[in-house]
This record gives structure tokens, sequence and C-alpha cells, in this order.
């Protein structure tokens, strides 16, 4: 089975079943739109295999959830990042796949190198890095996986590193708005109101979010 936005790639034409995510013509080297339709897709699927009735309807309110937060600032991030030169992107259960995602995206498309982690992993050994000023941006969705984020956090606050949290109010680190949703649902919206902010830094950075240097739409593994 896959899951493409160009129903003519070749991956189409050899899977069994194809399930086209018509997220419009891509005109930017670095996927946005297609990444979470993909990941809305695979929810819907999720929801109809589990029989999750919450979630079917959580998922009802997603289009209207993803404008609201697209409208959402996140510019407080700017201030931190434009002069980083490095820095952790931390998530946990299904925020994890947000963080990997925005490691990426700051790494294509600002010239930013960035390392997701998960939380339960950031104290075996990355947590040595983290010094006074260090960047870390936390996503932290309203599951079982929040209690122990909150507590990373007052962690990395009493280190001194320079903490962005989506999705918690801990005092002390810069906190970025995020809409309450259903649990699965809600880092879909984090990435959403990231790809606002990413695309603001790469600008701010003097990068061309949509061409980034050395990258090409399609690449052949050979």
């Amino acid at each position: 089975m896959a899951l493409v936005n160009a129903a003519s790639s070749p991956l189409a034409q050899l899977a069994d079943d194809l399930i086209p995510l018509h997220a419009g013509p891509e005109r930017s080297v670095a996927a946005t739109k297609s990444w979470i339709a993909s990941l809305s897709c695979l929810l819907q699927l999720v929801a109809l295999w589990a029989r999750d009735a919450a979630l079917s309807a959580a998922l009802e309110q997603t289009p209207d959830l993803l404008e609201q937060a697209w409208s959402l600032d996140w510019g407080a991030a700017l201030e931190l990042l434009v002069p980083a030169g490095s820095l952790y992107v931390i998530g946990r259960g299904p925020g994890l796949a947000v963080a990997q995602e925005a490691a990426l995206k700051f790494k294509e498309t600002c010239g930013l190198h960035a390392e997701a982690l998960s939380a339960a992993e950031l104290r075996h050994g990355p947590m040595a890095l983290v010094r006074a000023g260090f960047p870390l941006l936390v996503f932290t969705q309203n599951d079982e996986t929040r209690a122990g984020i909150d507590a990373l956090i007052g962690e990395l606050i009493a280190a001194h590193a320079a903490v962005l949290v989506a999705g918690s109010g801990a005092a002390r680190a810069r906190g970025l708005p995020v809409l309450k949703a259903h649990p699965l649902i809600e880092p879909l919206l984090f990435a959403q109101s990231f790809y606002r902010m990413v695309n603001a830094l790469a600008l701010a950075r003097g990068r061309d979010p949509d061409r980034p240097p050395h990258l090409n739409k399609v690449t052949e593994t050979l």
C-alpha cells in the first residue's frame, strides 16, 4: 500500500493499493502539506482499524483546527533561533514524529543543525551538551507522556537551558500557543504551526525555504 501525493509517481505504479493524498501541487523541495496529509491519512486508518469513535469524530474537526493552527503566532521562537548554531527538538510518543520532522525542516530550510530526541532518551548522554542558553524545542501533547515531559522541562530550566515549549505552560519556558484537541491530533496541529514559524525563521536567516541548497525534490537511491 502506498500513500502518495503524485498518483503518477513510480511508487504509485508499483503499489498493490494506492491512497492518493490530494494535497495539491508540490512547489517546494521541502514537503509540508503532503507530510501532514500523510499523518492525517494514517490516523484515519488507525481510527477505522481500532473502531475508535472518539478519534473518528475528532478527525472530522481536523481541517478547521489546522486552519486555526496556521494562524497561531510562534514568533517568540525567532529571537532565540535566528542566531542559534544547533538545538535539540524533543518529543515523545506521537510527538516524537513531529520532533523528527521539525529537526529535518530546521536543517533543510534554515541551515540550522537540529537533532530530534525522545524525551525518554535525552538523559542518556545527550543531556551532557545542555548548558546555559542551549536551545531546545519541546513538543508535549496531552496524553500519558505529559507528566514525564513536564518533569524534563523542569530539569532543563534548572540547567538554565533556553526552552521553547509547544503544548505546556511551564514556568520560565518560552511558551508557544497551541490548540487543545484529541491527543493524537495535537501533533498535527503542532506541525502546522511549526511550518509557519520555520518559514519565517529561514527567511530571517537569509535562506530560501523552498529551494534548499544541494537538495532535489526527487532523489534516487541505488
